[in-house]
């Protein structure tokens, strides 16, 4: 178990890495998660109001655990916005394991989407 968190840790640590060169400041989870809201979105705007930024983590968070099989994607809206319906609740788990599971499907996200390759993959 210990590897496959040293191996998690050392991937995560590479794409804050990748994230920090690009923005300038190493982000947090919920950065991470707000980046991933904008991309799944579209939604540009210079002033977001604290409701439309929990939206964006929302849909980030049901983007990263539909291939874990809790949400499922159902269509857009006449914005465009994504639109997710709960296959099954997610278990009650501690925020170690919580932590963990939102930075890996944070990375299998990186890399479905071409930004990230963790660095023993790309030897």
């Amino acid at each position: 178990m210990a590897n496959i968190q040293d191996d998690l840790q050392t991937r995560w640590w590479d794409l804050e890495k990748k994230l920090m060169d690009q923005f300038g400041k190493k982000p947090d989870t919920e950065a991470v998660l707000f980046l991933i809201g904008l991309q799944e979105t579209g939604f540009i705007r210079e002033k977001i109001t604290k409701e439309q930024k929990q939206d964006l983590m929302h849909i980030a968070i049901c983007t990263l655990l539909e291939p874990y099989g809790y949400y499922e994607f159902e269509g857009r809206d006449k914005d465009s916005w994504p639109h997710f319906k709960i296959n099954q609740l997610i278990p009650a788990i501690g925020h170690q394991e919580q932590q963990h599971l939102m930075k890996e499907a944070m990375i299998e996200y990186f890399i479905q989407n071409d930004y990230y390759t963790p660095s023993n993959e790309a030897e």
